[in-house]
């Protein structure tokens, strides 16, 4: 049987902000429970693990990321724009409640040396949908090269986020400079 949407919505919240500010190792199943005011009966009903769970807020996170990002894409002018786009998102996610200190995908990925089947999906999933978009919008700019150059930005992108643990007030500026360049 299934959570009933509000309690779902209550055990994702409590998930997130807890597992993706704290850590998911740091973070007792109990916690989550006592923060989304669910008994365990409930909870496994609806995610039979921690890392089920863990998977469930990952998704919810890797579509409000990309509505993020799509909206970021709106505003862009021209095709350069687009590519910095990215930027412009990871900087807009982060001054939502859901943004984190870092990426919540590094840092799970970092918390589990063989994650299972249902993590690796989700990072895997997160993953591809950077590098297939990045190639997507750098391929009007550079044409055949775009996966090369798609490959460069993703490095870019990936160490704005991990940046964010040395400077956590800090934003894309230094990231965004290094893609102009690139771009260039």
């Amino acid at each position: 049987m299934a959570m009933r949407p509000g309690t779902e919505q209550r055990v994702l919240d409590a998930a997130e902000e807890l597992f993706f500010t704290r850590g998911i190792a740091a973070t007792p199943i109990d916690a989550v429970l006592e923060r989304a005011r669910v008994s365990s009966a409930t909870l496994y009903r609806g995610y039979p693990s921690k890392e089920s769970l863990v998977a469930a807020a990952l998704d919810r996170r890797h579509e409000d990321w990309v509505a993020t990002w799509d909206r970021a894409l709106e505003r862009a002018t021209d095709d350069r724009g687009r590519v910095l786009a990215v930027f412009d998102a990871l900087d807009q996610y982060r001054s939502t409640p859901a943004g984190s200190r870092w990426c919540a995908f590094l840092g799970t990925a970092a918390e589990y040396v063989d994650a299972p089947e249902d993590l690796r999906a989700v990072l895997q999933r997160e993953t591809d949908t950077l590098r297939r978009r990045l190639t997507e919008t750098v391929r009007p700019l550079v044409g055949d090269r775009a996966p090369a150059l798609a490959e460069q930005l993703l490095l870019v992108v990936s160490g704005a986020l991990a940046m964010r643990l040395r400077d956590p007030a800090g934003d894309s500026t230094t990231a965004r400079a290094v893609a102009t360049a690139l771009l260039s």
